[in-house]
């Protein structure tokens, strides 16, 4: 079965827009999802001249919020778009849980615990940096939430591979979908990943 690669960050208001459509095309197209959470902030912008949120241009920061809400109601995917608790000021432990996750209980665990991170930082307005959400969030989706974030440093090597690999792949933002070694940046490029997925099934 043919995997998209999914590299993501907790934070991102981007790649919680398009993270059902995602999971929803894959099954369409029989396609599995592999979830990569990297170190984007920390790691990939300063090699590839991102910058984060408060040092962008304010003509930038305008418009980020007017395609925040614009993408929102086209996905018809609520969004708070002034959150309380953003941006996030260490992304590692939320992503670190997702990898620990990831290699305890498969993908399908880490995607969901991601869309929980997601819709609390972008829905319910809740603190992803903070130790004891971040427990209640797992315990939500079924996990132990303690035992994941005493073993959270365990998804480090999966967190350092994953952004290894992004930096081999020359990935510079999220969401960022690798298919078949076909780059796809951004939630908004879905409709041209769901075009390739659907070429490899017609055999072209």
């Amino acid at each position: 079965m043919k995997t998209i690669e999914y590299f993501f960050s907790p934070p991102s208001p981007w790649s919680y827009l398009g993270h059902d459509c995602l999971l929803e095309m894959a099954a369409r197209h029989g396609m599995t999802v592999r979830p990569r959470p990297f170190a984007l902030a920390t790691e990939i912008f300063p090699i590839s001249g991102g910058l984060p949120l408060n040092k962008r241009s304010p003509q930038r920061q305008a418009y980020r919020l007017v395609e925040l809400k614009r993408w929102s109601e086209f996905r018809d995917v609520p969004l708070n778009i002034h959150p309380r608790f953003f941006p996030v000021p260490d992304v590692d432990p939320a992503s670190l849980m997702i990898c620990a996750v990831i290699g305890k209980n498969g993908d399908d665990a880490g995607l969901r615990l991601a869309a929980a991170q997601f819709r609390a930082l972008w829905v319910e307005d809740r603190d992803i940096a903070d130790k004891r959400t971040l427990i209640e969030i797992a315990q939500q989706c079924g996990l132990d939430g303690e035992e994941l974030w005493q073993t959270r440093e365990e998804g480090r090597p999966l967190y350092e591979e994953n952004t290894e690999m992004a930096r081999r792949l020359q990935v510079f933002g999220a969401p960022w979908y690798v298919y078949d070694g076909e780059p796809f940046w951004g939630q908004d490029r879905l409709d041209f990943l769901e075009r390739a997925l659907a070429r490899q099934a017609a055999g072209q």
